[in-house]
């Protein structure tokens, strides 16, 4: 079913792609889409609201949150290929481990949970897999607790990731990039309107990558990936007040395995890498394949001038074979060998997820408000396939051949919860200067099994203070919850009890302005979160019998800092994005962890992009990351030992562009750790990603 879907959608785009390229680019002048362009005339660094925020477009200023938007014509400049590469442009997100090709990641030092931290539109999405970001038109930095709008959710924030729309005007443009390794990757863009009265509308993407990694494995075969994107969102307006959109996509990314590399724990060279940096410990034969379908709709009703209603639903369909050889961590493999054990798996998880907002502006006396209120849904499956071999030992570079296939053994049962949440938020504007926000959710889960089920309520306040129409100050208050299931150990004295939400507190002052005539934002916040009931299990002082350790939730982690940021544009010819944080996080009432600081969470971390624009046809980029030094390890056996040194990684490009007979080329270059810095990026000492070394890519767009 999933590869008919995949050629269904295929075709579809490409007849629609087809007739894009032959398409009148004349639209009624009703339906053209109007831009507001205030200050400068051009500038794609600045973003002035995020609709993750607040579940509606409310200008970032009158946002009591920080927020970092990241647009795709940065990134573009950038040749992002990826997440993670997008994600470098906020000092706040911090790469984690890339193990078996999943991209982690934690905001504010907390990690992110691959079913909960992340979003597409305001859908809950399963990011078990590095997502495509060619159909992206902004990533949102949501910081701090946002389970008040989005349910159950980490302290420290979302990642959402907001689509590209369909257009009035006609568009196609295509472009391939590629780089010193021959890897490829071509793109395809298509948008416009389907008929003359511009009221179906249409955007189309096509992306084929084919990469080499720098990194090979240890008989010398080089890592290798094969991906396929295809896109199509489609806008149809129903009435002058009724639209109807419906988008689907699939992805279909079949790549090498690799579970990271791995440093010295002990000894004289503790936190160095164990053999060549560019050696995979995976046996070569290893793969993961992953065919990952969304198919949704939405709605949005203009109800009258005041009221509007959004509804949407989404279904995603994730499929995933993950053909692997376990290799076990060692510090002399070399010389004792290291352990293998090949398996087979299949995983199937599906996440519907629904949700119906209604949002008003009305006045109440001399009070104003924005006024939102709705409720949403995730319904969650999941089931697993395995069969695993025996474990055996193997020298580097030998190779065993494998004989497991997950269809010799049953599916495991499997495991379904449902989700529901219903929210109140109010942004009221009290007087000319002053606005408070206050809102609040009531979240249920629903899981078969004792203990399983969970309720909380999620509390968030605000208070906006703009002494001019260019700036304001903010204060607020939020909190978010994990559910944590029950404790199943018989060996444990509280073996059977239901174990309450995990709970996020946040306190927040934070600043936005608007300068140079509102073209560029600079931002700063000092927060303070602290997370309580983290579950910690101890062993008994006086056993009994076979119970020898005890589960409770008096555990908890504090985390508080300061972060900067600046976007938008300083001169004519000059643009800037760029952030700094600092972060100080700490384990408290914990027997094993008291005091230590989480791993990959820097005390220290700046990143900087700028666009110099030379004439109206050549650009320049330069841009540095800073990441400070953060710890591989933070467990019971080795404390915070095993430290990641700090690093600074310095990137350029440059951009030509020119006209050819009405079609807009451009041609780009760009040099990736220009002064090829060796570092130690995120993960934990065993499961560790290194920085790839000085890469060089090319890049040819035209836009027809």
């Amino acid at each position: 079913m999933a590869f008919r879907l995949s050629c269904i959608g295929l075709a579809v785009i490409s007849s629609i792609a087809a007739n894009a390229a032959l398409a009148d680019d004349a639209v009624g002048a009703d339906n053209i889409e109007r831009i507001s362009v205030m200050g400068y005339t051009f500038n794609d660094y600045k973003v002035s609201n995020a609709s993750g925020a607040m579940r509606g477009d409310i200008d970032l200023l009158d946002t009591p949150q920080s927020v970092t938007v990241i647009p795709d014509f940065v990134t573009d400049e950038q040749l992002a290929r990826n997440l993670a590469e997008v994600l470098s442009n906020d000092s706040s997100v911090t790469a984690g481990s890339e193990k078996w090709n999943r991209q982690q990641f934690s905001i504010r030092g907390f990690a992110l949970d691959s079913g909960n931290g992340f979003l597409v539109n305001g859908h809950q999405h399963w990011s078990h897999y590095v997502q495509p970001i060619e159909t992206l038109e902004q990533v949102e930095v949501l910081k701090g607790p946002s389970s008040m709008l989005y349910g159950q959710s980490g302290p420290g924030g979302l990642i959402n990731m907001v689509t590209k729309k369909p257009t009035y005007d006609s568009l196609f443009n295509v472009g391939v990039d590629t780089d010193e390794y021959g890897s490829l990757r071509f793109q395809m863009d298509a948008g416009g309107a389907v008929n003359e009265e511009g009221t179906v509308r249409y955007r189309t993407m096509l992306v084929k990558q084919d990469t080499t990694y720098w990194t090979e494995y240890q008989n010398g075969e080089n890592k290798e990936r094969d991906r396929l994107l295809t896109f199509l969102a489609l806008d149809f307006d129903l009435t002058d007040d009724v639209t109807l959109s419906v988008k689907y996509d699939n992805t279909a990314d079949k790549a090498g395995l690799d579970s990271g590399a791995w440093l010295y724990s002990t000894g004289d060279k503790i936190g160095q890498v164990i053999g060549e940096e560019d050696k995979i410990w995976e046996l070569p034969w290893a793969f993961i394949d992953i065919n990952v379908q969304n198919i949704g709709a939405d709605v949005q009703w203009h109800i009258n001038d005041n009221w509007k209603m959004k509804t949407g639903y989404n279904h995603q369909m994730y499929e995933r074979q993950r053909f692997g050889s376990s290799p076990t961590y060692n510090e002399n493999p070399f010389e004792d060998g290291y352990t293998v054990r090949p398996f087979d798996r299949h995983d199937d998880w599906q996440y519907k997820t629904a949700y119906m907002d209604f949002i008003g502006n009305f006045s109440t006396g001399d009070f104003e408000h924005q006024f939102l209120f709705g409720a949403n849904m995730l319904d969650y499956y999941y089931q697993q396939q395995a069969e695993y071999g025996d474990k055996v030992t193997v020298m580097p570079g030998q190779v065993i051949s494998p004989n497991v296939n997950y269809h010799n053994v049953d599916p495991k049962p499997a495991s379904e919860y449902k989700h529901y949440g219903f929210y109140v938020q109010d942004l009221m504007t009290l007087t000319e200067n002053w606005k408070a926000l206050a809102g609040v959710r009531y979240d249920e889960q629903k899981k078969d099994g004792a203990g399983n089920n969970a309720y909380a309520l999620s509390p968030k306040f605000g208070v906006i203070y703009e002494p001019t129409d260019y700036g304001s100050i903010y204060v607020n208050y939020s909190k978010s919850f994990m559910p944590k299931g029950m404790v199943n150990d018989v060996e444990d004295a509280n073996n059977g009890v239901n174990l309450k939400p995990e709970y996020g507190t946040q306190y927040e002052i934070g600043t936005k302005w608007e300068l140079f005539d509102g073209g560029l934002l600079m931002t700063a916040a000092v927060f303070d979160i602290t997370v309580e009931n983290r579950v910690v299990t101890q062993d008994l002082l006086n056993p009994v019998g076979d119970v020898d350790k005890i589960t409770t939730q008096d555990g908890e982690q504090n985390h508080k800092g300061f972060e900067m940021g600046a976007q938008g544009q300083l001169t004519d010819s000059v643009f800037i994005t760029g952030s700094m944080m600092y972060l100080d996080a700490k384990y408290e009432n914990d027997p094993e962890l008291e005091g230590l600081t989480p791993i990959d969470a820097p005390k220290w971390s700046a990143n900087i992009w700028t666009r110099y624009e030379v004439t109206d046809q050549l650009a320049l980029n330069l841009g540095a990351q800073y990441v400070g030094e953060r710890y591989a390890s933070a467990d019971a056996n080795l404390g915070n030992s095993v430290v990641k040194d700090a690093f600074v990684r310095v990137d350029m490009g440059a951009a030509y562009t020119w006209d050819m007979q009405g079609t807009e080329m451009n041609l780009r270059l760009n040099v990736k750790n220009l002064f090829d810095t060796d570092y130690v990026d995120g993960g934990s000492y065993k499961e560790v990603t290194i920085g790839q070394g000085r890469n060089v890519s090319l890049a040819f767009e035209a836009k027809f």
